[in-house]
Order: structure tokens, then sequence, then C-alpha cells
């Protein structure tokens, strides 16, 4: 195996480097010429510069009658990537029909593991991942959407993502079938461009007017009084956005208290928790974070979980009870509505599209869309002493066995 300098970081192999496992001659072509690449933000084919080309089969190390027939001589030549510490697929590739699919690794149950589609060919794979990160990255073909935000801009790049790849499967041929991993891509990754940059609201991002309400209902909705705010609440950008804005009643995942004024941590501890931290022998006030006077309790997660923000600054944090914990959730309540907005959204698109039966792709996929607008929401990386790095949304987007994102 050879690669080119390490600015290109492309991947190709010799003649000899493919013996015995690739009889596909386009794919032996593509693999001593184009190659490749070594970097990106879908793949990683990487573990090729080291290990080199081997099959399912030796990496399961399995007998062989443990592991499907159609699997056991796949080639495993890279992995997706998935964002905030998410599980990824391996990528495998078919010798002999050039054929790549992906799959779950099952060292222990290699007789539960299945193949799905990704692409005809690899030629067809690198393009596909090619403007996919284009328009992440608002570049070549998609570099005209650099300025432009709102509901409009996301369905046109998704009608001009979504060409690029049925154009492909054409050229594969008349009864090739277009994976269910770049539909997705197609109909959710353009989805972070309905959020703009927050130049009116003084938060992260600016919504479009009356988004929630065409996803929810615009009974779902509610919307906040200021005499629904605490006086710890102080950052008016967040004050602003609850009055004119507001949030969804009830999701998936989370729930308002719309019933009462908001109270702080502190208060709600005090008045509804009480007694359950008393029965478990340890006082409330012990179990509050610091700055528990200033965060505002908004509602609640799943699990004993309460979403609150911080009145000063207008950061939104989940607080767990069961561990103490207070971990960083979204920026702020612009990017909580957009996630909540995402979550529906995506439901809304299965029913259409049928996503769910790629879960995990979907929900890496959800998680990449939501990191291009709040990279805050999936980043593992600790913020405080206290903060393990685990963070709600894309846990709840990975629950498949919950199936939160099913229409």
């Amino acid at each position: 195996m050879s690669t080119t300098d390490a600015v290109v970081a492309t991947i190709t192999f010799t003649e000899a480097d493919l013996d015995p496992y690739v009889t596909h001659a386009p794919t032996r072509r593509w693999l001593t010429g184009p190659g490749l690449p070594g970097g990106g933000d879908l793949f990683t084919f990487e573990a090729l510069r080291g290990d080199g080309l081997h099959t399912v089969a030796d990496s399961t190390g399995d007998a062989p009658r443990a592991l499907a027939a159609e699997l056991r001589d796949q080639l495993v030549i890279g992995e997706l990537l998935a964002p905030g510490g998410m599980e990824g697929e391996s990528v495998l590739l078919d010798g002999a029909t050039g054929e790549v699919s992906t799959t779950y690794v099952l060292h222990d149950r290699p007789d539960l593991m299945e193949a799905s589609p990704l692409a005809p060919s690899l030629r067809l794979l690198v393009r596909f991942a090619a403007a996919t990160e284009e328009l992440a990255g608002l570049r070549g073909q998609f570099a005209s959407y650099a300025g432009r935000r709102g509901q409009e801009a996301a369905a046109e790049a998704s009608r001009q993502l979504l060409a690029v790849f049925e154009e492909g499967m054409r050229e594969a041929g008349a009864d090739a079938e277009m994976p269910l991993y770049w539909r997705i891509a197609a109909v959710i990754r353009p989805l972070s461009l309905v959020a703009g940059p927050g130049t009116r609201s003084g938060l992260a991002v600016d919504l479009p007017a009356w988004l929630l309400e065409e996803e929810y209902g615009a009974g779902a909705v509610v919307r906040f009084e200021d005499v629904d705010f605490p006086a710890a609440l102080v950052h008016e950008p967040t004050r602003r956005f609850l009055r004119e804005v507001g949030l969804p009643e009830d999701g998936v995942w989370f729930g308002l208290d719309s019933d009462v004024p908001l109270p702080t941590l502190a208060q709600y501890v005090a008045d509804e928790r009480e007694s359950v931290f008393r029965t478990e022998g340890v006082p409330a006030r012990d179990r509050l974070p610091e700055g528990a006077h200033r965060l505002i309790r908004l509602g609640h997660l799943l699990e004993d979980t309460s979403l609150v923000v911080d009145g000063g600054s207008g950061a939104v944090s989940a607080w767990s009870e069961a561990g103490t914990v207070l971990r960083p959730l979204n920026t702020d309540v612009s990017t909580l509505a957009f996630t909540l907005w995402l979550v529906q959204r995506a439901k809304s698109l299965d029913a259409e599209y049928e996503l769910t039966d790629a879960y995990e792709q979907l929900a890496a996929t959800l998680a990449r869309t939501l990191a291009a607008v709040d990279p805050l929401a999936v980043d593992p990386a600790p913020r405080t002493p206290e903060d393990d790095g685990w963070r709600y949304w894309p846990e709840m987007f990975e629950d498949e066995a919950g199936g939160g994102l099913c229409a």
C-alpha cells in the first residue's frame, strides 16, 4: 500500500496489495488510482494505513459458522464517524462486486451482524461524501448558501443534495436503490440552514418566525409573561425569547412547567423534592449544584432530570437528581428551541421516508446537524470538574430501544 503526501493524505494500493482480496476490476482501478481520502467528516479509512486489507472474518476471529456467509469475506476498509462519542459503524467493501456497505462488528455475537447498503461503488461513495461535506462547509457547489438562512434555503439545499445522489444512483443502474444513509443526509443535514446567526435576538441563533408552531402546532407552544419569571432571570435576550417565541409545551424527551410561575432550582427542590431527598437521607441543600439560586427550572427531561437556564448568562443545562450533576445541554434557549424543532421535524420526515429503518445513521446525522448549530450540545469535553462528559441529546438520539425518533 502507498499514500500520497501528508497534505492530500490519499490512501492507495498497489496491484499486489489487492490480491487476493479485490477481483472487481473497476474497484481495483479506483484503489490503485484515485484511492480513498485519508481524512473527512463522514468517514475514516486511516486503519488501512497500518492494518491493510482484512476481512470481517479476520476482524471477528470467530468460527466461520457463527458469521453469516455473505459477510465472511467482506473487507473492513473504514468506519463511519459519529459525533459526541457515539459509536460508528464499520465500512465494508465487497471485493467481488465493488459494493460498499456498513455493519457493526460484534465480536461477541458475530451471528447477529447484518450489513446495510452504503454505495454501489467506491467512486460514488467518495462523490456522495464530498457533496455532503461541501454542504456542511457551505463550499464548492453549496458555496452560494453561505449567506442564506431559513426554511427556503434549507429546502433548496436538500433538493440540490438529493439530486447529486439521484444522479449517481442512475449512473449505477436503473435497479439501484438509494441507500438510506444518503436519503437521511439529504433531508436532515440541510436543516441546520434554518437557524441563522443571532444578530436580532442577541442569542446564539435567530429562528424563523412561527417555526415551532409550524412543526408542533400553534396551540402546543407556550409563551411566558414577565410575571412568570423569577427575579433571578435577568438575562434579557432569554426573557424576550420566552415571551415572544416560546417553547413547545411537551415533546419526546422533555416537558415544560407551564402551569406555575417558573421557580429557581433551589425553590423547586425545596417545594417539590425536599421530602424525596429527606427519605434518601441527604438534605436537599447538599444535593443542589452551585448557583442553584440563579438557575431557573423551565421543565423536565427524562429520568428525574431538570431543564434549567442560568438567569444571568442564559446558558441551558440539565441537572440530574440521581447524580446531582449539572451538565451542559444547549448554549441558550434559541438553540434549545432549534433542538426541539429538529427532533420533531425528524419525526415528521420519518413518517414520509421511514428514516428510522436506519436508526443509528439517523441518530448520528441528527447529532451532526445539531453540532453545526450548537456544538456545545454534542461536545463531550467536560466543562466543570463535576461534568463527566455525558450529553443528553446524543444519548437520546441513539436510544433505539426507546424509539423516540419514530413517527
